[in-house]
């Protein structure tokens, strides 16, 4: 997920209470690298989005973490494969629906 979301779809893929998001969410905005913004059909929730500084900042970050990668010589195709492999690994397979590979 990489467009606007809220607080608890932050939490989720944080692994943690979304409580415990504000103080990362807190840092970022100051930062100025998100805004928080009025969720369009849930006027109880904000969404979290990326600033165009934080866009970049994002795009410079993920550069560096894969320069240097083993798995950079991999293509697209074979990267998509080896995560769907590593994601039915870990996930439980108590949670994965029967015919569904991720």
């Amino acid at each position: 997920m990489t467009g606007p979301m809220t607080m608890r779809d932050l939490a989720e893929r944080m692994s943690c209470e979304p409580s415990n998001a504000t103080f990362v969410v807190d840092k970022l905005e100051k930062l100025g690298l998100i805004e928080r913004r009025p969720h369009p059909t849930d006027r109880r929730a904000k969404q979290l989005v990326l600033t165009p500084e934080g866009v970049a900042f994002r795009e410079r970050l993920i550069g560096l973490l894969v320069q240097d990668s083993p798995l950079a010589g991999l293509t697209h195709q074979e990267q998509s494969t080896l995560h769907d492999l590593l994601k039915r690994a870990v996930v439980p397979s108590r949670l994965r629906r029967p015919g569904h590979t991720g």
